[in-house]
Order: C-alpha cells, then structure tokens, then sequence
C-alpha cells in the first residue's frame, strides 16, 4: 500500500525537478510513512510513499523490468500475484524482488494495458515506458484506490490524492456543478471532482497517454445480465458462493504483516471475520466502533461476536464532540464535501488500528450493494409493487417496516402514502429507486447562494451532464437496476473514498474487502434476484451462507446502516467550537459565495435553541460545513508539507541528461 504521484512533460520543454516530486510527496506522507523512492528523467518523474506491507526487504519503489525500460509505481494491493509470478517466469521474465508490484510491471510487459484484466486487487497503477515515452495509469474495477490527474502548465500531473496537484501549484476552484452533485448523490459523478480541472481516473479504466495523446479506455464494467445456461438449483450457488467468498477472504490475509478486521456486529464483516476464524490459523484482532449516543451504537452485538469468535477486541468510544473535533481533520483528508459524518468515527478506529501497530484490516463493505443488504431497493421493490395498484391503502403500508433508524421520519401512514407517491407511476425511470433519496437531498440546495445557483444553471446548460448509464440498463431486473445506481454513485464516488480510503489511510491502515473480489461481484451480479432480496428479506443468500458459522442472533439481525450524529456533533449542550461559529458566520459564508448567509443562520439559530434538525437539515449542516472546510483549507489557506527528507528517500533512480537546480 502506497501514495504516488508524478509528472509528465506534454509541452513544456524545462527538466521536471526532483525537488517538485519531493514535495508532491510530503503532501502524502501519512499514506506511506515508511520510506519515499523516486524515478526522474528528461521526459517524466515518477513518485511512491510507501506503507510496507509485502516484501519489507526489496520491495521499495519505483521499481523497473529486467532492462529498466519501465517503471512503475503502484498503489494498493494485487492478491493473485502469488499465482501470476511462475506463469510470467515460464516466459521468461526474470525478478529482483518478492513484490506484487514487480509483477505488474512484467504483466504490462507481456499484455499492455490487457494486464489490469489479470489482476484481482486494489489498485492505482503509473508505469512510465521510457523508450515509447508513454505514461499508463489504471484504476481497479470498482475505484478502491483513488488516482487523481490534471494538466497544467504543459504537464500531466497525477497522485494518489489531490493535494499532490496542488503541492505542484495548480490553482484551487470550487467547480459549481460538482456542488449540485454532491448535493444531489452525496458525491460527484466520476470523473468529476469537487475542483475545476481536476479528474479522477474512473474506476475500471485505463489512461494512455502517448505522443501527446489521450486515450481513456474501460476494462471492466459491471455487467448484471443473468446466466445464460443450464437452471442451477438453490444450493448449487450457495456452494460456488461459499467457496468464491472463502477464497476472497483467504487471499485477502497476504501479507508480510499482521491483518486485523474490523467488527461491526453485522452480518458482513462477522461472516469475514468467522471466515478467517474457521478456515485459517491466522491469528485475528477486531477492531470496531461505539457510541456514547445509543440511537447509533451496536457496540453490545460487537462485543457478544468478539467473545463468540475468541478475538482480541479493540474499541473506539465516540462522543458528539469527538466528532465535531476532527471533522476538519477529516475533511483534510477526504478533499470533498459530504453529507455525512459517518467518516469521522472512522477516522478515530484507523486510529486505533495504528495504535495497536496493524497497518492492514479486513472489512466487510460491498455486500449491501452487491447482495441487496439496503433498504432503499426494499422501497424501490415495494413502490413499484404499490404502483401496480395506485389506490391501494394497504400496499404502502409495507413501508412502515423500512428505515426504522431514521427516528425524525414520521412512520404514519398517511405520512409515507404522501412522502413515497411522488413519481410512484414512473416506473419505467431509470432513476426510480434512488429518486426519492435524492429529491430528499436535493432540498438541501435551498442554502445556495444566487450566485451559486446561476453558476450551475450557465454551466449545466454547457455541458448537460448525466448518469452514464450503460446501454444494457433497462433490459435488466429493476433491482439489478438500483443496484448499478448504489454501486455506481455511492460506492465508489463516496464509501470506498470518504468513507474507506481517506479516513483510514490518513493513518496509514489498509483496508481490504473480501465482498469486492470481483470474482465475487460478478457472481452476485448473475444471481436471480430472488437470492439477494427475497420478499423484504435482504441479503437471502449470504445469510443462508453464514448461518453455517454465525450465531443465529447474528445472521437473522435485520440490516442496521453505519451512521454517526450530525447536528449533535457540532452543537452540543454546552455550544459550538470557535471553528464551527467561524466557518458559519456571515463574514465566512460571503467570503465563500456558496451559501445564503441568512438562511444558514436561521438553521444555527434554531441548533443554539436546542432545537433538532430533520434528516434534510442535518446533510445539509454536514454539508455546509464540510464546503467551507474545503474553501478553508484547500483554497483561501492551503499549507503545505514538508517536503520528503533526503534521509527519507530510500530509493531513486535519476537519468536527465539536463538538470535544473533542485532548490
């Protein structure tokens, strides 16, 4: 695990510096803290922070094939490379280290851009091939790993973060369509980021950068078309399923380190963690979060998994305040705004992870996506069944058994008839499931400012952006529909980002997600229906799965979505941090232009009143704040860090025939 970063000359004919590569380094030493390397020649300049994991001894990077013709830097993980290295040695490739990284750099040797196929990882990829003098950056499949890039004066410049961007000196701006976004999806949509010109590579595609010319291709798509063959029973996939899931956890334990889990006393990441118990003699560790507000903590089934698995169990205890504490951290760290402050806590148990010196920890994400675990295709299921028979008072009265953990929603019936019939008849929408999440959050945008609102429409207008939805899509299962619209959107552009990579490689912890072998995705995608959401029952299969390893209080548990308090977290009993009353006041709401300083106080207001705030106001408080924290920091007062120490480079290989002086 790692952060890169580097730059490629387009027209700018001046030698790249060590000393800019150094310092787009600094800005991500929390991602590897224990060494840097550095590749630089007249044409590009490679870097890597890395977090040691696999090979400690020779595996610092950049790293090259047999005749250094390229090299590369490399991010994350690649679990099959213990399978991939003899096939490439029976051709012939020779190897100086027992990374996985070496073997991507002869995979590209042997395929080309055909080797991200051959990979089943986690990964952000540069190799730099100096005799076509051709930059190949790739993305994993779902966006795991994130690979951000620009171009700016006559350079590409990528990173594993943007404020490796930034460190080089381009200018910050907050893009007004990316806002609209995030306040729409809670996220952009790929390849947009919240920052004018800045893009991110999207998850399962390639840029090819070659004779000054750009090609952006896909490998990998999510593909929810059914099987094609012979009928298989039930147990049949239960079988393949058990061994594809036993399979992604094993290989998910590679490593020259000690692996962790987190264990949130839910069915995924108990059924990980009872995969690692009972088919390995790994030695396991859990880690999880509690909450001293009880609407949100599930400490009590985390501690009765722990005893029931024999693990050595760590706790992070979160208070309101804790949260409002770190949340500019946090922001720091996930370069966007978000609706949320669920990434806060998980920040504080990366934490503790590092404390108790792990730097890798199995988790259970993906399967609510992949397996149908949400409510929100439990509400597209059963809109689409009170369509049917508009009329009907009984139909959406199956309402009343969704989102019990949303205590400000009025669970009456004639409440949810009104608030879930909008659009009830357009069943036909690609966008039905999630339309009425995001009309909910949509309202949040009567805090924009009018200069903000006019900036959206003028650039809305220009580039008329949409859901990339595939050309397949309305072929599929409604519920294989809203399942591309989840792992899409909120997947990859906001859990695997804000959520998963940012809060904990901010303290230097990998994350790996058994749920995301893509083994396992593509198998869950070319399920019946049935076996994912049956009836009101989420998560069938998986839950038929773990009943074999899980006590049954566990397994039959209905699904409990991660959250953390919002408006209690930032207006406590006893008042607001100084930075929070700053951020909100009139002066720093103008100064930003992106909100109506008469609205937002009308909101503090009411929270110094001690009035509580419903589900809209309170995204809408996260994401205010969490706005101006990103005008704050990255824009009106963006610090950078020390650049990487002479002493901190462990590797470099320099081969510029012209050198500037490296100041």
């Amino acid at each position: 695990m790692c952060g890169i970063t580097g730059i490629l000359n387009l027209n700018n004919r001046a030698p790249i510096t060590e000393h800019s590569l150094r310092q787009m380094l600094g800005m991500i030493r929390h991602r590897g803290p224990d060494g840097f390397g550095i590749y630089l020649d007249d044409h590009a300049g490679l870097g890597s922070a890395r977090l040691s994991i696999i090979d400690l001894s020779s595996g610092d990077q950049p790293i090259s094939n047999e005749d250094g013709s390229l090299w590369i830097v490399f991010n994350g993980e690649v679990f099959n490379y213990v399978e991939l290295r003899p096939l490439l040695e029976r051709r012939g490739h020779r190897f100086s280290t027992q990374s996985d990284t070496e073997v991507i750099v002869h995979l590209y040797e042997e395929y080309g851009p055909d080797c991200l196929r051959h990979l089943n990882g986690q990964f952000a990829i540069a190799i730099w091939d100096a005799n076509r003098r051709s930059l190949f950056l790739g993305r994993d499949r779902l966006g795991i790993r994130p690979l951000f890039y620009t171009k700016y004066d006559g350079r590409l410049l990528f990173g594993s973060e943007i404020k490796t961007l930034l460190a080089y000196g381009v200018p910050a701006e907050i893009d007004p369509l990316a806002l609209d976004q995030i306040f729409t999806y809670w996220s952009t949509l790929s390849p947009r980021t919240v920052f004018r010109n800045l893009r991110d590579v999207p998850p399962g595609h390639y840029l090819l950068i070659e004779d000054g010319k750009f090609r952006l291709e896909r490998y990998w798509a999510l593909d929810f078309t059914p099987d094609a063959g012979a009928a298989r029973t039930e147990q049949d996939y239960l079988e393949e399923f058990e061994h594809l899931l036993v399979d992604a956890t094993c290989i998910r334990l590679r490593a020259d380190v000690p692996v962790g889990a987190y264990l949130s006393g839910g069915l995924d990441s108990s059924t990980t963690a009872a995969i690692i118990r009972n088919f390995t003699d790994t030695p396991l560790d859990t880690f999880s979060i509690s909450f001293s507000d009880p609407e949100f903590d599930e400490s009590q089934f985390q501690q009765f998994m722990a005893r029931f698995l024999g693990t050595q169990h760590q706790v992070v205890y979160t208070r309101h305040a804790d949260i409002g504490r770190i949340f500019p951290q946090v922001i720091w760290h996930t370069e966007t705004p978000i609706l949320r402050t669920a990434p806060a806590p998980m920040y504080l148990l990366s934490e503790l992870v590092r404390q108790n010196h792990y730097k890798v920890v199995l988790t259970g994400e993906g399967a609510d996506e992949f397996l149908a675990g949400y409510d929100i295709f439990k509400e597209a299921m059963v809109r689409r069944f009170w369509a049917r028979q508009p009329r009907s008072r009984l139909r959406p009265l199956l309402l009343q058994r969704l989102y019990p953990e949303i205590t400000a929603l009025p669970n009456t019936s004639a409440y949810l008839a009104s608030f879930f019939a909008e659009g009830l008849d357009d069943v036909d929408a690609p966008e039905y499931s999630h339309a009425i999440r995001w009309r909910t959050t949509r309202r949040a945008k009567r805090f924009f400012s009018e200069h903000l609102q006019a900036a959206i429409e003028a650039q809305t207008a220009r580039e008329q952006p949409t859901i990339p939805y595939p050309p397949e899509f309305m072929s599929w299962h409604p519920l294989h529909r809203a399942q591309w619209l989840e792992a899409t959107i909120f997947l990859s552009q906001y859990l695997l980002s804000s959520q998963g990579d940012r809060p904990a490689m901010a303290h230097s912890v990998e994350g790996r997600f058994p749920f995301l072998d893509y083994r396992v995705v593509e198998f869950c995608n070319r399920l019946p229906p049935q076996l994912k959401l049956f009836g009101l029952k989420e998560k069938y299969l998986l839950k038929r799965l773990s009943s074999k390893w899980l006590p049954q209080e566990i397994w039959q548990r209905r699904k409990r979505p991660y959250r953390a308090p919002i408006h209690r977290s930032f207006f406590p009993q006893d008042g607001a941090d100084s930075w929070i009353r700053e951020l909100l006041s009139p002066e720093w709401l103008r100064k930003a232009g992106f909100f109506k300083p008469e609205a937002v106080a009308q909101m503090v207001r009411k929270l110094e009143a001690g009035k509580p705030l419903g589900e809209t106001d309170d995204m809408a408080l996260a994401g205010i704040l969490s706005t101006q924290l990103v005008y704050q920091l990255f824009i009106y007062d963006f610090e950078m860090s020390p650049p990487a120490a002479e002493g901190e480079i462990h590797k470099r290989f320099i081969r510029q025939t012209i050198r500037e002086e490296q100041g």
